[in-house]
């Protein structure tokens, strides 16, 4: 059997970013997981000392508090920084974008609409920047009961799928006088969903490797399994059932943003060693 990596795959800029920043702030705490994979998050606290609180009001004058990459919301900034909290801000860029656009346009009168999940770290951060609040919704269908005013403010989380999007978009465009469509969705995001859309095709059995609370990860596997039904979500080597791969010719693999190389080539290695 055949294993082949899609073109794109892995850590992104965002998340290269993060760790870098956790490695070089030793003896520090993340609030919140800094990246949605639990299993780097225990590299970091073994070899760096970074430790993790879910609770950002347990950090005092003095500590050194790591913002997560999926950012904090903006009153829990406030508070940090007002107690005098030194605070190391490892927001994605990609991400402190749509902060800003929620910001300026809910200050310009436009109602701000944003797609994706609201519970995310991401779209509450996202959501809090709205001076004049936000919708955050999933679906067109939910837009139907919603009022809103005649200038739209678009954003989406920035791992969502572009065709999911722009429903949401071409629901709205037709219904209001303008209708600002802000493409917040980062480019690992496009690249990696496309290299899986492409590999998954060809694939008889695709592993997708990621957390399972990451988004991404998660649109990454809903792609693959509309193409390659015998697609699997796994977090690591420990996962696989090793039953997937009997009678198959090509094993296509791809992994989540916040996915290490080290657990990537564990779950490549482990494959290789049950099937050749």
């Amino acid at each position: 059997m055949k294993i082949e990596l899609a073109e794109s795959y892995g850590f992104c800029f965002g998340v290269k970013r993060a760790i870098k920043i956790a490695e070089e702030n030793q003896n520090a705490s993340t609030y919140g997981p800094l990246i949605h994979n639990s299993k780097e998050i225990a590299r970091l606290e073994r070899d760096f000392k970074v430790g993790l609180t879910d609770d950002y009001k347990v950090f005092q004058s003095g500590d050194k508090a790591i913002v997560r990459t999926h950012g904090i919301q903006k009153k829990e900034l406030e508070e940090l920084e007002q107690k005098g909290v030194d605070v190391v801000d490892a927001t994605c860029p990609y991400v402190t974008k749509p902060q800003e656009i929620a910001k300026e346009m809910s200050e310009q009168g436009y109602s701000v609409v944003i797609f994706g999940d609201e519970t995310h770290p991401e779209i509450k951060g996202v959501k809090s920047y709205a001076t004049h609040g936000a919708v955050v919704v999933t679906s067109s269908q939910e837009l139907e009961a919603i009022k809103l005013h005649e200038r739209i403010a678009l954003i989406a989380q920035t791992t969502r799928k572009v065709e999911d999007y722009m429903q949401i978009a071409n629901y709205l465009i037709p219904r209001h006088k303008e209708v600002r469509v802000f493409n917040t969705i980062c480019n690992a995001t496009f690249e990696n969903q496309d290299a899986v859309r492409k590999l998954s095709q060809r694939a008889d059995v695709m592993i997708i490797i990621g957390g399972k609370n990451s988004s991404n990860t998660k649109q990454l596997f809903k792609i693959s399994q509309e193409n390659c039904q015998e697609s699997y979500h796994i977090e690591d080597e420990k996962d696989i059932d090793y039953g997937w791969f009997e009678n198959k010719q090509l094993c296509g693999v791809s992994a989540g943003a916040s996915t290490p190389d080290w657990i990537i080539q564990n779950v490549i290695d482990s494959i290789k060693s049950h099937t050749l």
